[in-house]
């Protein structure tokens, strides 16, 4: 049974997330719908990261077992046919050895997360980035968001409801840059918990709002509780840009 590694692009609105969930449209349901069109027999898709409720991807990466051989373009075009009309993508399909696992192999895991900083309303990023009307001083994040980088205990930035054994994370870029009224923060890890590049997103536009200082972000993270967390920005600004391996 020929293993195939997907790498996969998606518009996160109209889900619950990337996980199935029992009565709702999931990205990994609507994959395994098309997995069962295309051979017959029901498979189970393994996703490298289990993005949240309108979360988007450019690259999700996930793996398949499939019961009979396909070449692998072959495969990405016909679970292609099957997918329409979901805004999700099969971008590409590769053979792989039994061992590759899309979430265990991965050895990094890169998001961006895009925010209109001005006061206009959205038009065609409707639903594609977090818009924020008041101007965000982009270099006082940048420098704030160096305090998280490393190896930390992450309580603080953690969804209340994160399954992960452990709170410590190895943050190792966390980057704000500007072009225009555009700022995006990019960031790259082995793994991350449950919400927290959300979580620290959302802190990092307070400093840039003025409300706190790289001191008080530096603050946040040592008390090490939930509550400690700034705002967690909206989902619909946030992308699974690609994983490694």
């Amino acid at each position: 049974m020929p293993r195939y590694k997907l790498t996969i692009e998606y518009d996160g609105a109209p889900y619950c997330g990337w996980q199935l969930q029992p009565n709702l449209p999931s990205v990994q349901g609507a994959l395994e719908a098309a997995a069962l069109a295309t051979c017959g027999e029901a498979v189970r898709v393994h996703g490298a990261g289990r993005t949240d409720a309108g979360v988007h991807a450019l690259g999700q990466v996930a793996h398949v077992d499939i019961p009979k051989p396909f070449r692998a373009d072959k495969l990405r075009d016909a679970l292609n046919a099957h997918l329409r009309p979901n805004p999700i993508a099969v971008l590409a399909a590769e053979i792989v050895p039994d061992t590759f696992e899309a979430r265990f192999s991965a050895i990094r895991r890169h998001y961006r997360y895009r925010i209109a900083n001005r006061r206009s309303n959205l038009a065609l990023d409707l639903g594609k980035v977090w818009r924020v009307p008041k101007r965000l001083d982009t270099d006082a994040m940048h420098r704030a968001a160096q305090v998280l980088i490393g190896k930390h205990d992450f309580t603080t930035f953690r969804d209340t409801e994160c399954q992960a054994a452990s709170p410590e994370k190895t943050l190792d870029v966390l980057d704000v840059v500007r072009d225009g009224d555009a700022v995006d923060i990019v960031t790259n890890a082995r793994s991350y918990l449950h919400s927290q590049v959300r979580s620290m997103v959302g802190s990092l536009v307070w400093v840039g709002e003025g409300r706190w200082t790289a001191d008080d972000l530096a603050a946040a993270l040592e008390a090490r509780k939930r509550s400690a967390c700034g705002p967690v920005a909206p989902p619909e600004g946030l992308y699974l840009m690609r994983v490694d391996y």
